[in-house]
């Protein structure tokens, strides 16, 4: 066969697969912002609604606070929870999700049977609270426990392995214009045992994004499971390498 026509029917291809990409990017992302709930009334409390795990879930922004305010990784990560359960079935499971915000994900967990420790920082926590007291209360197999996580501080101290034993650590946009990168990888290798999985969407807008996910690559193994272009974000499924790794201070992981 000629090369030339080789190569033709080869760009066809891509071009092709590029099309039904983008159809089937936005087609997903069209179903996962369906999830949001505008409010209709105007009323003193404004709220963010989203529906997931059959329920109505009204959510209450800080604006003053960056990390109290909803990214769409959140989202993103809350459609995947709730449209995969029989892949991935929280029933019972223990959850700790780093950098709540919100608490949406929390949330989300817990109304889909996990037990939930859901953690940020010490500003943050009074909004967290509220919004998972608000939505959980009375309506869940567990009651989520809301409590303080610096990266990379006192971890066995605070989150002691013999004891704190995770199915499932949850991350979304964690890693935008934070200055603890380094510290963020200790907290998931610590969180991180034999059997846990990270569940992460994460939205990519500098290139120290890309250079985070290959320094994730070292320690984890990491497998994309969703690619929405149109939102610049990425969910990914990871677990720890091995047992044996060091943490940058040198300390055992």
């Amino acid at each position: 066969m000629d090369s030339h026509l080789v190569t033709e029917e080869s760009v066809h291809s891509e071009e092709g697969a590029g099309t039904n990409n983008v159809a089937e990017d936005a087609e997903l992302v069209g179903a996962i912002m369906s999830r949001r709930v505008l409010q209709s009334l105007i009323t003193l409390e404004v709220w963010e609604g989203y529906c997931f795990a059959e329920h109505q879930i009204k959510i209450r922004e800080s604006h003053d606070l960056y990390g109290a305010v909803m990214w769409p990784s959140a989202i993103v990560l809350c459609y995947f929870l709730d449209t995969q359960r029989d892949t991935y079935n929280l029933l019972d499971k223990n959850v700790i999700e780093l950098g709540a915000g919100t608490g949406l994900v929390s949330i989300v967990a817990c109304l889909l049977g996990a037990a939930v420790t859901s953690t940020d920082l010490p500003e943050v926590l009074s909004n967290l609270h509220y919004n998972i007291l608000r939505n959980t209360k009375g309506g869940c197999r567990h009651s989520p426990s809301v409590t303080e996580l610096s990266w990379g501080q006192e971890l066995e101290q605070r989150f002691p392995r013999a004891t704190c034993r995770y199915d499932y650590v949850f991350a979304a946009d964690v890693v935008y214009s934070h200055p603890y990168l380094e510290e963020l990888l200790d907290t998931f290798d610590h969180l991180c045992q034999e059997g846990t999985q990270i569940l992460w969407a994460m939205r990519f807008r500098l290139d120290r994004e890309n250079q985070f996910v290959e320094r994730f690559r070292s320690r984890f193994h990491l497998e994309e499971l969703y690619d929405l272009p149109s939102l610049s974000i990425k969910l990914y499924r990871a677990s720890r390498k091995d047992k044996g790794r060091t943490t940058r201070s040198g300390q055992p992981a």
